[in-house]
């Protein structure tokens, strides 16, 4: 080697040993280091690095066991081929990639990534649990064992603005609609607890309520979001305990609450006792604002997943209580299952501490973004709102059409949508309004063919007139 080999490793309190680790495999992953290739001398590279010697000696021995690395007395440590079958394998000898497929039956109810990596990794580390599982496999859950994946979570957010909080805030949770249900169960009292949403909101919080015997109530929104007045008035009339909103990404309309109407909200929340939950799921890229929980750090809760960036198939997502409610979300998620399998945790920590994984949720938003502009190309003159990070967009329908029609018609043309009723109050008046998800699983001519198809729909309103 003309030039020592340095990997970056991961700021964070996770182990150090376990990060050198991963970001060896990801340096022989994208041919960085080559089979055969010797690394630097335990010394030379912890030096580099500024950590101890025993632990690169550490990470170097797991990798040996590994079978990814070996080590020969007297000439040093190598970067191994890949093993036999029967041996220890890491790295498969097929890798895993979803392909995208052409279609004339397009699906665009929910969001569906493209494959940038994560597939790959995702393989990866799912072998690499099952050769050295950290919590084995025969023991049940324990809240002790996830600590690194709570770290995990907190280096996954990044610069996200929730306020002070740490690693015991955080609950694991089988997705972002799981944490949802956590946090009624560990806030809603009562005989018939009321729990206020936007007009127009994700259904989840209506089927959690629903599942907990709580009823919902509508409160009316505008271009940014729940109106104060409106929120307050609603609060009063029903004694409601919880709001839950999405403001960063408003699922369905793809709108956004800034940072001073979530002032005025986060007052009402106070004035009323509300607690506010957050969902921000469907946020693929920097916060915009302030989060609930900062805002609110007594009554704030906020709930996200790896769906919508990473995979909605390993159903990996978390709450993080507000100040002083941890017991509560903790107990809630104990009472109910329990904690998240413990192979899962082990792969929820390797997922979100990998060196690839930015670069790898960099290239899914690339690719929503470039679906999201096609749909954008040929039904843009139209009254579309959409944002490039978005996984959605938001139709309004010109006159002529309402919204379980259009949508029946764009079955029929091979073409899957949600009217906007599915995101209304039964008892609503829902607007005549769709939402169009990307699917970037097929291809782009798939994809764009059936853009064109809607937009034919869109050009020519049905004319009868019903009797």
């Amino acid at each position: 080697m003309g030039t020592i080999w340095v990997p970056e490793l991961p700021d964070g309190q996770g182990s150090k040993y376990k990060a050198l680790a991963a970001a060896t495999r990801a340096a022989i992953a994208d041919g960085t280091l080559t089979v055969g290739q010797k690394l630097p001398p335990v010394r030379d590279l912890a030096w580099e690095l500024k950590i101890t010697p025993g632990t690169v000696a550490r990470a170097y021995t797991l990798l040996t066991d590994e079978g990814v690395l070996e080590a020969a007395v007297g000439r040093g440590t190598f970067v191994a081929e890949l093993a036999p079958a029967g041996g220890a394998v890491v790295r498969p000898a097929t890798v895993w990639r979803a392909t995208a497929v052409e279609s004339e039956e397009v699906n665009l109810y929910s969001p569906n990534l493209p494959d940038a990596g994560q597939g790959a990794l995702i393989q990866e580390v799912m072998i690499r649990v099952a050769q050295d599982p950290p919590s084995g496999f025969l023991n049940y859950p324990a809240r002790a064992k996830t600590v690194d994946a709570r770290r995990a979570i907190i280096g996954w957010l990044g610069q996200t603005p929730l306020g002070s909080y740490d690693e015991n805030h955080i609950v694991l949770s089988h997705g972002g609609q799981n944490a949802i249900a956590l946090v009624l169960q560990a806030v809603l009292s009562g005989a018939e607890p009321v729990v206020l949403t936007e007009d127009l909101t994700y259904p989840g919080f209506r089927r959690v309520a629903d599942l907990l015997r709580a009823r919902t109530v509508s409160v009316p929104m505008d271009a940014h979001g729940l109106i104060p007045e409106a929120l307050e008035a609603a609060a009063r009339e029903h004694g409601a305990q919880v709001l839950c909103t999405s403001p960063e990404v408003h699922n369905p309309t793809a709108g956004f609450t800034p940072h001073e109407r979530r002032q005025e909200l986060a007052d009402v929340a106070r004035r009323c006792d509300l607690q506010v939950i957050e969902d921000d799921c469907y946020r693929m890229s920097e916060a915009r604002a302030p989060s609930y929980r900062m805002l609110l750090p007594e009554r704030g809760w906020y709930v996200s997943s790896i769906s919508k960036t990473i995979t909605p198939a390993l159903r990996m997502g978390f709450a993080i209580a507000p100040d002083g409610r941890q017991s509560a979300l903790r107990r809630a998620a104990e009472h109910s299952y329990f904690g998240l399998a413990t192979p899962l945790v082990d792969m929820m920590t390797a997922i979100l501490t990998d060196p690839r994984l930015p670069g790898i949720t960099e290239k899914v938003c690339a690719g929503i973004s470039d679906y999201m502009r096609m749909a954008v190309n040929i039904l843009g003159s139209y009254e579309v709102t959409w944002r490039a990070d978005v996984p959605f967009l938001w139709l309004t329908l010109p006159p002529g059409w309402r919204a379980g029609v259009f949508c029946q018609a764009a079955e029929g043309a091979g073409v899957k949508i949600r009217p906007a009723e599915e995101f209304a109050a039964r008892d609503a008046r829902a607007p005549h309004a769709v939402r169009l998800a990307i699917n970037a699983q097929v291809t782009p001519a798939s994809f764009e063919a059936a853009m064109g198809r809607l937009r034919v729909l869109l050009d020519n309103p049905p004319e009868r007139i019903s009797v």
